[in-house]
């Protein structure tokens, strides 16, 4: 792994997210699908917000998650992400850069305002996320810094981007910046509903532009069109220098060409909300990746860092995440 002086760099979506608590009941009467991510339209988030129940306000998206993750973890980052010249965008943007990240993306002074997804959390601890993508539209390539791209270690895409050309166009030029200056790309799938949109351009990503694949179950099989985790398993194995694959409560496996590391589920007391579970695993992952731990400590770390996260309301750890790692024998 060619070092630079920023570990990681992310890019993604900017947005705020509005969490409560809700029922099955409500899901089915408002249609929602449980346990997935819907873009909606300003209509729509004001409909569903004035029917939601108390909601809380966190700084969020995918990409943003780990990246706080990380830098709460001790790592330099950095962040690309739109947002719009208004309150929700100055959270953001405050939220992001008071834990230490470099986040120098103009905000968008005309045209819609900040994004924000409505999190409904059922009381199995799944989330329904509901996701008026706003100003993050506006993301184009002149918002990705080549100096900053050029400096960090890896650079790590959520796939939730590629629902706007634009968007898609400013990562493909991050990592061919990336590329070009022998640092290494991570890309995260995001949801099975965004994988089955954009299934073909995300497997010539797999198989051509991407270093390290970040995945859940249901992602990797949608992705490959497989019956079983198995067969999607020795698919991914051929592409990717390294994959790491979620399975909730079976853990994890890492598999970097002939290499396969199983890596148990970290216990968890009780499951409040899984909203970040993914996220936060990148960031325990990736903290290790780029401190040269094995795969199979980086695995480690990811799970202690989702368990965290799993254990209540929100997407960002609120415990210290290093502390945990001391007490395993992580760190």
């Amino acid at each position: 792994m060619n070092k630079g002086p920023i570990d990681v760099l992310g890019i993604g979506n900017a947005i705020v997210d509005v969490l409560s608590k809700t029922t099955d009941a409500f899901l089915v009467e408002h249609a929602l699908q449980k346990n997935a991510m819907q873009l909606i339209d300003a209509d729509r988030a004001r409909y569903l917000y004035a029917r939601m129940g108390p909601g809380v306000e966190v700084s969020g998206g995918s990409a943003a998650n780990t990246i706080a993750g990380l830098a709460g973890l001790g790592a330099k980052t950095a962040y690309i992400g739109k947002v719009a010249k208004d309150e929700l965008g100055d959270v953001f943007a405050h939220d992001i850069r008071s834990l230490g990240v470099k986040f120098e993306t103009p905000p968008l002074e005309h045209g819609a305002p900040t994004a924000r997804c409505l999190v409904l959390v059922t009381d199995d601890g799944h989330r329904t996320m509901n996701t008026f993508l706003g100003a993050c539209t506006a993301l184009t390539p002149d918002d990705i810094d080549p100096t900053t791209v050029a400096a960090s270690t890896i650079t790590y895409v959520e796939g939730y981007l590629w629902d706007k050309d634009d968007a898609k166009a400013a990562v493909k030029k991050a990592m061919d910046i990336a590329h070009a200056s022998g640092r290494e790309v991570a890309f995260t799938l995001s949801d099975p509903f965004c994988v089955e949109r954009h299934r073909a351009e995300f497997l010539s990503l797999v198989e051509d532009h991407i270093d390290i694949l970040f995945a859940n179950e249901a992602e990797l099989k949608s992705l490959y069109r497989a019956s079983d985790f198995d067969s999607a398993l020795a698919a991914v194995r051929r592409h990717c220098r390294v994959a790491a694959l979620t399975r909730s409560e079976k853990g994890a496996v890492i598999v970097s060409g002939e290499q396969l590391h199983t890596v148990a589920a970290e216990p968890v007391e009780r499951v409040v909300d899984t909203t970040g579970a993914g996220d936060q695993f990148a960031a325990g992952f990736l903290s290790g990746l780029t401190a040269g731990r094995d795969l199979t400590t980086c695995g480690r770390m990811g799970a202690v860092a989702a368990a965290e996260v799993i254990s209540h309301m929100g997407p960002r750890p609120e415990r210290d995440v290093s502390a945990l790692f001391r007490a395993r024998g992580l760190a």
